[in-house]
C-alpha cells in the first residue's frame, strides 16, 4: 500500500487557484524531505517544488511566485498551494517522500488531476 494520498485537484479556469494535499502514512514522515512532481500528458516528469525537513522550499523556475509548497509534520500532510494557474499547469500531479533527502524517491503517491482551461 502507496503510503502516500494526494486530493484537491480539480479543473479550473485560468487565472484560479487550487490547493493540493498529500497525506502520508505509515512513514515518519518528519524525516522524510518531500516534493511535488507533476506530469503533462505526452511530457516527461517535472518536480515542480521540493521541501526540506525544516520546511525551506524550492521550486521549479515555471512555477516560481505563482506556488507554494508547505508541510504540517504534526498532520503529516504536504501541501501545495497553487495560485494564478495557467493551461500549461494541467498536469497529473504526484507528491513523494525522499528519506536521506537525495532526489533519490522511495515513495510516490497515485497522483491528482489538474485541469486548467483558457
Amino acid at each position: 500500500q502507496v503510503p502516500l494520498v494526494e486530493s484537491g485537484g480539480g479543473s479550473v479556469q485560468s487565472g484560479g487557484s487550487l490547493r493540493l494535499s498529500c497525506a502520508a502514512s505509515g512513514l515518519t514522515y518528519a524525516i522524510y524531505c518531500m516534493a511535488w512532481f507533476r506530469q503533462a500528458p505526452g511530457k516527461g516528469h517535472e518536480r515542480v517544488a521540493r521541501i526540506d525537513l525544516i520546511g525551506s522550499a524550492t521550486y521549479a523556475d515555471s512555477v516560481k511566485g505563482r506556488f507554494t509548497c508547505s508541510r504540517d509534520n504534526a498532520k503529516t500532510t504536504l501541501y501545495l498551494q497553487m495560485n494564478t494557474l495557467k493551461p500549461e499547469d494541467t498536469a497529473r500531479y504526484y507528491c513523494a517522500a525522499d528519506r536521506f533527502c537525495n532526489n533519490d524517491y522511495d515513495y510516490v503517491g497515485q497522483g491528482t488531476q489538474v485541469t486548467v482551461s483558457s
